[in-house]
């Protein structure tokens, strides 16, 4: 039997927010058995906001949950560095609306979490067992999640660009590979969308330190690529943070083609309401 987890100590960081440049103290909390993800507005009261498909507000350029009109924004990135290194609890305390997006990447989330250790709880992790297909699709874009034995993501994206073009990773989420091959891909983004995100009330926080810029022949950043394929790989840490709204480890596996947030959305909803599609069992 594999026990759930939660973290050994408190530990904290801070940051700004990428769409609202607001700056943001996050401190997460170990929690009791069976919590899951909690996110508490300290700014609130320390209102809680569950992070739960219900919670599910919008999720365009960014995941926003939202709890009787309380919002907390871009959650994904500290989403995937919990799923990913298999922390079943925790109480998420954070003082503004929106969760820092630090370098743009999980991996000063997944810095914190390794700081703080990771402790075994008296019951048993449960895990979303996938029993059949559910796809969904939007044009050209699709996912679908199906029986595995694992929780393996297989993903491919496709941009006109020349440092993108299409690129496609598998990648099994075990033995330290979402540290190792994931936790570092940065988000990216196109100078010809700048100016809309901006009027939009968008990205006021963005900056080369927490995003790969593209330009139409090649990229601001003088720092490089941390991958050769980072943009796949940041990809699919968005699916990591997206998916773990399900509130706990999938058994299966997810195929993504040009999906995004609101694709991930899609797919959770329509898996929960297709009750035969899957089981929650001790792992």
């Amino acid at each position: 039997m594999i026990k759930q987890t939660t973290l050994a100590n408190s530990v904290e960081t801070d940051g700004i927010g990428l769409h609202t440049a607001v700056p943001v103290h996050v401190r997460l909390v170990p929690a009791p058995p069976d919590t899951g993800y909690v996110f508490r507005r300290t700014d609130l009261g320390g209102f809680e906001i569950p992070a739960n498909v219900e919670s599910v507000a919008h999720c365009g350029y960014a995941t926003t949950l939202m709890r009787t009109g309380v919002m907390l924004s871009t959650v994904e990135h500290l989403l995937a560095a919990l799923r990913g290194l298999n922390v079943d609890n925790v109480f998420i305390e954070v003082d503004n609306l929106e969760i820092p997006i630090m370098d743009g990447s999980a991996e000063s989330f997944a810095e914190i979490i390794e700081r703080a250790g990771i402790v075994e709880q008296p019951l048993a992790r449960r895990a979303l067992l996938v029993r059949e297909k559910v796809s969904y699709e939007q044009g050209n874009r699709r996912i679908s999640i199906e029986p595995a034995d694992t929780y393996q993501i297989d993903c491919l994206i496709d941009f006109t660009h020349p440092m993108i073009g299409v690129q496609s990773l598998f990648v099994e989420l075990s033995n330290g590979a979402f540290g190792r091959d994931i936790a570092a891909a940065r988000t990216f983004g196109f100078t010809n969308e700048i100016e809309a995100l901006r009027k939009a009330n968008l990205i006021r926080g963005g900056s080369l330190d927490n995003a790969i810029v593209l330009t139409p022949e090649g990229m601001l950043n003088e720092t490089g690529l941390r991958f050769r394929d980072e943009f796949v790989r940041h990809k699919i840490l968005d699916i990591i943070g997206d998916l773990a709204l399900l509130g706990m480890p999938i058994l299966g596996k997810v195929v993504a083609e040009r999906s995004g947030h609101i694709m991930h959305a899609g797919l959770m909803s329509k898996l929960l309401r297709v009750r035969s599609a899957w089981d929650i069992v001790d792992m």
